[in-house]
């Protein structure tokens, strides 16, 4: 019982130290702004990251809007979802690059949906930005490097975005606040399961 009684003195002095160092950090953190999160790495889930950003933020009431490049012409249960909640899309729609084989039309069609982009970046009244899949359209060369980032540094002091996508520009990782890297430990697609309704799109 005593054993007992000691490991519970000791379980409890651990914790509360750990609540002291914790409770300092929130006291200190005491800016507000907008926040630039990215989401890259080779693994599953980072679109799946950013909408569940945007869902939070309409939980709270936030307006927020997306720009989806890339995967525009799938069948996407988050803007089904999202849309219905007030959330407005600007879907690129060409699909994917690699099956467009287009250069000239994929690059209008980016240009197109980062023209969109730009006019949110610049409006006060959106909380949350999904910018889904931007990282590609700086690789592959669709959109000007520098033209980017300048609406990112120049958008509404409060307002987030979210960047999603593989391989993202050394540059706007050094732009970003806060970034997340998703690894690919195991990813069943590698294994012959497509991709599925309701759980992959």
């Amino acid at each position: 019982m005593t054993d007992q009684r000691d490991d519970n003195a000791r379980h409890q002095a651990r914790q509360q130290k750990l609540k002291q160092a914790v409770d300092a950090r929130v006291a200190a953190a005491t800016e507000e702004k907008g926040i630039l999160l990215v989401v890259t790495g080779d693994g599953k889930g980072k679109s799946t990251s950013g909408f569940g950003t945007v869902a939070r933020a309409v939980g709270h009431g936030k307006n927020a809007a997306v720009v989806q490049f890339i995967k525009g012409n799938w069948d996407c249960g988050e803007r089904k979802l999202l849309e219905n909640a007030g959330v407005r899309f600007e879907v690129m729609a060409t699909g994917f690059t690699w099956d467009t084989q287009n250069r000239a039309s994929d690059t209008a069609a980016a240009e197109k949906a980062w023209a969109v982009a730009e006019q949110w970046l610049k409006d006060p009244a959106i909380d949350v930005l999904l910018l889904d899949e931007l990282t590609y359209m700086l690789s592959f060369h669709y959109l000007d490097l520098q033209r980017v980032l300048n609406a990112l540094k120049n958008r509404p002091p409060l307002q987030h975005v979210i960047v999603t996508g593989r391989n993202c520009h050394r540059q706007l990782l050094a732009l970003a606040d806060t970034i997340s890297e998703i690894r690919n430990v195991r990813h069943a697609f590698d294994h012959g399961v497509k991709a599925q309704p309701g759980f992959d799109y």
